[in-house]
């Protein structure tokens, strides 16, 4: 597991609680984004901090969400 993105997702969850108001891009770079919300803790798969959201199946990695000011 690589040791950056399990650090990453630690502190994700630290500064961000479930909930917490995004704006993601399923592909990176394409389009606006979609805002939503955070639907879980991140965790790391096959080597990416990842996080879901509502409206996706499935998970977003960290560097493809922006958290959006209230």
């Amino acid at each position: 597991m690589s040791k950056i993105a399990e650090l990453n997702a630690r502190l994700w969850n630290e500064l961000y609680p479930q909930g917490t108001r995004v704006r993601y891009w399923p592909l990176l770079g394409e389009g606006d984004g979609k805002a939503s919300r955070t639907r879980s803790e991140a965790w790391v798969v096959c080597g990416s901090a990842v996080v879901m959201v509502d409206g996706y199946a499935g998970g977003i990695a960290l560097t493809h969400i922006e958290v959006e000011n209230d």
